[in-house]
């Protein structure tokens, strides 16, 4: 925290601006000697030349100051605005690091601001996942994040729980004093009201999870049904090879695709069948792990053949899995003389097209899936690290009913201290001081 740091902000390539940023104590007075200037007033876009240690002549860049503790980090920051490409910006960043800087470790910057107190751990996680964003929805959740939406959603049940908790430690402590005879059940119907909440957004977030990570569609059907033909026509180019020879694709391949306002990742995978030699048995045994990774997953039937045991097998795959994601099923090569009776697999709603003509159907029900229950106004938690973060909270509530039934309030109390520092880790630490004050300020015990 005593070393000012120097990073280019902006991505390797080729463009317009480029911008170095600083932070740290002497990022003021290095900005200075880069711009040979006696002062820069905070927040003021100035246009200077910029020169090196030894005053050679670097770019003219537009500098800006901005003054603790009113910066992104909460210290000095400049923020040099060079012309853009890598030879200007490296030129300039090396210039800053001579000059007293040292360059950045990744995250860096985020990490001030948090230790700063100028942003919590949720509006860091948010600033990190909006610049992968995959989806207008995951944008629009991630800025509000980035206001504080979840923080001032974790403190509300945060200060639940310590009410409960100050409730519990007046009647260890305190039980002489006049105290209502329904604490246990107030107790229990906030526990109940924290629950619910927790929980709801908990399987919220778990259903969503592919609006941060782009969703993962994975593509399955017996050996010649079209799967790489799909692919293909989705992606509007010749990615897979497509053969009339059976086996043809005997591993997963993988692209991106932008399907609406998603960016999803498609995954084509290899014929599921009694595998014939070793190679491709993996292949589909990797094909059976896609679908277990997939958010959702298009199951593709032939109209022009018969039915057989293989089409057998992709519905039962469909069963073993239809209840814990969505399946969207396609009748390819309608083109051709149909053969294939709608009847199998009337129960699924299948659509019919052909993926060398049309796939427009397919592309509006991929849409509908996503969009499907897809409230960009309900509470979503957006990392791994929130969502095991609430799981615990809510598994410590659980192990506090016991405890409270029998009247074990210390063991009580320490259940719900487990819950709330599970809970405050999405956002801050808890720090006892504050029960203390729940305690003494709601209960007046201190008269």
């Amino acid at each position: 925290m005593y070393h000012t740091i120097a990073a280019i902000a902006t991505a390797h390539g080729i463009g317009s601006i480029s911008i170095v940023r600083l932070s740290g104590k002497d990022a003021l007075s290095i900005a200075l000697k880069l711009s040979q200037k006696k002062e820069l007033a905070p927040r003021y876009a100035t246009l200077t030349p910029l020169y090196d240690t030894n005053d050679i002549l670097i770019d003219e860049a537009i500098v800006i100051y901005f003054q603790n503790p009113k910066s992104f980090t909460g210290e000095d920051v400049v923020e040099f605005q060079c012309h853009g490409g890598m030879i200007v910006a490296q030129s300039v960043l090396r210039a800053c690091v001579d000059a007293g800087a040292r360059l950045a470790q990744p995250g860096e910057f985020s990490k001030r601001a948090f230790l700063n107190g100028r942003l919590d751990l949720t509006q860091a996680e948010a600033i990190a996942s909006l610049i992968e964003a995959k989806s207008d929805d995951a944008a629009r959740i991630l800025a509000r994040q980035m206001k504080g939406e979840l923080r001032e959603y974790v403190e509300t049940i945060r200060d639940s729980l310590l009410e409960i908790l100050a409730y519990s430690e007046v009647v260890i402590d305190y039980a002489e004093e006049d105290l209502p005879q329904d604490v246990v059940e107030q107790i229990v119907g906030k526990l109940e009201k924290i629950k619910n909440e927790l929980s709801r957004t908990l399987e919220s977030s778990r259903r969503r999870s592919g609006l941060m990570q782009g969703y993962r569609v994975a593509i399955i059907g017996k050996p010649n049904v079209g799967k790489s033909s799909l692919l293909n026509s989705l992606l509007e180019y010749e990615r897979a090879i497509v053969s009339e020879i059976a086996g043809t694709t005997r591993d997963t391949i993988e692209e991106q695709v932008r399907i609406g306002t998603h960016l999803i990742r498609l995954v084509d995978t290899a014929g599921i069948r009694d595998a014939h030699d070793e190679i491709e048995r993996i292949g589909i045994e990797r094909s059976i792990a896609a679908i277990d990774n997939a958010d959702m997953v298009i199951a593709l039937f032939d109209s022009s053949r018969e039915m057989d045991d293989e089409d057998n097998a992709i519905i039962d795959l469909i069963e073993q899995y239809s209840q814990s994601k969505p399946f969207i099923c396609i009748l390819n090569k309608v083109d051709l003389p149909k053969i294939f009776p709608d009847e199998n697999l009337k129960k699924y709603s299948p659509i019919a097209l052909s993926c060398k003509e049309d796939t427009d159907i397919l592309i509006d029900a991929l849409s509908n899936v996503m969009d499907h229950d897809n409230d960009s106004e309900e509470m979503m938690l957006i990392s791994q690290r929130q969502i095991s973060a609430t799981s615990d909270t809510l598994v410590a509530i659980d192990e506090a009913y016991e405890p409270l039934q029998s009247g074990e309030l210390e063991l009580f109390s320490f259940h719900i201290n487990q819950a709330i520092r599970s809970l405050s880790s999405i956002t801050r630490p808890y720090e006892l001081d504050e029960m203390f004050d729940k305690m003494f300020g709601q209960f007046c015990l201190g008269k």
